[in-house]
């Protein structure tokens, strides 16, 4: 499909869950550009990563403006993605909302931990089509935003030709961008969710310099075999992955041998 016959959005609200100066936003924000007549940005003041769903119900929330249609907010992703909702653009609502692009992939077990996915979703209460991006990289300091900027304008000619976002009806699409550069990426792929890539979570303690401990998390990861139509098998083939998310997390192995 040719970018003249591209749909084009009214209004696209952006969120993020790295904040609202990182440059995963600034890269999808111009994105955006070629996708929506206006692009809202509301995103969090700070980092907010691995803050889920999570919104700010014993805490007020502030609202910080940094230019036209750009707002920062103290709280979490979830916070943003309602507020750019029900308060900023209240009076036109976005009929679209993407989130991210985040740096560093939300794939496999992590994707439940991930604010990026979770602003996405937090979308969906609203019935606003939504999508969440993210960005695989091996190294912090060549992280390739390029390959993402140009990817993103390409999956929705390629959602146009499935019919458009409005056919999701209440699924989220989580999609990964792998490591490489523009032209090594070997297609798109609708996925799975991975499974089993974390293998637990660290704790390291250390004491500050008025002898009080403090404690940092990390969690300890390990892919190993993953099926072969995973979002992990995916990047490992260059592919972009596309995983439509839904919100019912039962088991349903379970539920079956439960009942019986």
């Amino acid at each position: 499909m040719q970018a003249s016959s591209r749909r084009r959005f009214a209004r696209a609200l952006l969120t993020n869950d790295d904040g609202i100066d990182a440059p995963g936003l600034a890269t999808l924000a111009e994105a955006a550009e070629e996708l929506a007549d206006e692009v809202w940005i509301v995103a969090p003041e700070h980092d907010q990563s691995g803050t889920s769903r999570s919104v700010s119900l014993h805490n007020p929330l502030r609202i910080y403006s940094r230019g036209p249609r750009r707002f920062a907010v103290g709280g979490t992703p979830s916070d943003c993605t309602i507020l750019g909702i029900r308060q900023i653009m209240e009076a036109a609502p976005p009929d679209i909302v993407l989130s991210g692009i985040n740096r560093g992939a939300n794939i496999g077990d992590e994707v439940t931990y991930s604010g990026t996915v979770a602003a996405a979703m937090t979308a969906r209460l609203f019935g606003i089509p939504a999508i969440g991006f993210s960005l695989a990289f091996r190294d912090r300091d060549a992280v390739r935003w390029p390959t993402a900027r140009a990817l993103v304008p390409k999956l929705f000619d390629w959602l146009d030709a499935q019919g458009g976002v409005e056919e999701l009806g209440g699924t989220v699409l989580n999609v990964n961008f792998p490591d490489v550069d523009l032209d090594q990426i070997t297609g798109i792929e609708v996925t799975r969710q991975g499974r089993g890539s974390l293998m637990g979570v660290d704790v390291e303690s250390r004491t500050d310099t008025r002898g009080l401990s403090y404690h940092w998390l990390g969690f300890r990861r390990h892919p190993g075999e993953q099926p072969d139509d995973s979002d992990v098998a995916a990047l490992r083939r260059r592919a972009v992955a596309v995983t439509p998310l839904g919100t019912d997390m039962t088991d349903m192995a379970a539920l079956t041998r439960l009942r019986g």
